[in-house]
């Protein structure tokens, strides 16, 4: 296996999608050999900038990433993308891996969509998170975007995957706010209020805004910012993109 898993970190690097594929096969069903091909994986890792994107089911992460796409790829990024998924009960793979919304980029060579299912694990991310990302690190991401399950406000194990957390809700969700403060308000790094087209945006847009004024300051001095967006419309997303890039140089 060991001469196995050096050809096809090879075929990683060189961008090789059949091989960047069966690579996450391997680490994320812990097949035989997958220790020893995240070792060779584990030297491409940590250079990239990973964003999470947390929130509860229908606010509209996917068409998120569905936008933002383009932009990245105007920039001229590679992108990979994880989009975790509840499992099937049947199977034990992820239950919606079909992923419509974002499946009409999978043709472009320098994105790498997969989806990954959740095993009944909470928090939003599957443990073979890490060999995923360490797959798309490889394949030479500049960008990996990763999308939880949508459990809403325990979602908070994205904070030890991502360098960025976003998350997202949207106006129609009302209480949804106060249960925040328990969980992913206090690991978001980004605030976004997507749907801005509907009513109510303005008073989720206030309400967000005073319940982080009621929390401690981050601690690395980072202001979270709240953003109105709408996929549907295509608005407020180069917002959302800069939010990112200037909290990726914040960290650096």
């Amino acid at each position: 296996m060991i001469s196995t898993s050096h050809s096809l970190v090879q075929k990683i690097t060189q961008s090789d999608h059949a091989a960047t594929a069966r690579a996450l096969s391997i680490v994320t069903d812990e097949e035989a050999g997958y220790e020893e091909l995240s070792r060779r994986l584990f030297p491409f890792s940590g250079k990239c900038h990973k964003i999470g994107l947390c929130g509860p089911p229908g606010s509209g992460k996917s068409s998120l990433i569905n936008e933002l796409l383009p932009l990245f790829r105007a920039q001229n990024l590679r992108v990979g993308v994880l989009v975790v998924d509840p499992s099937s009960a049947m199977s034990g793979g992820a239950f919606l891996g079909d992923r419509l919304r974002i499946q009409r980029h999978a043709l472009d060579e320098r994105i790498f969509i997969r989806s990954l299912a959740s095993r009944g694990r909470v928090g939003g991310i599957p443990a073979s998170i890490f060999g995923a990302i360490h797959v798309l690190e490889a394949f030479g991401s500049d960008k990996i975007i990763i999308e939880t399950t949508g459990t809403g406000q325990d979602e908070v194990d994205i904070a030890e995957v991502a360098d960025t957390v976003a998350y997202v809700t949207t106006p129609s969700l009302g209480d949804e706010i106060q249960a925040m403060k328990a969980g992913a308000m206090e690991i978001a790094d980004i605030f976004v209020v997507n749907k801005a087209d509907l009513a109510d945006k303005d008073k989720t847009l206030a309400d967000l805004k005073k319940a982080l004024g009621l929390l401690p300051e981050s601690t690395n001095g980072w202001k979270r910012p709240v953003l109105p967006v709408s996929a549907k419309l295509n608005e407020g997303l180069p917002g959302l993109l800069q939010a990112c890039a200037d909290h990726w140089r914040h960290l650096s």
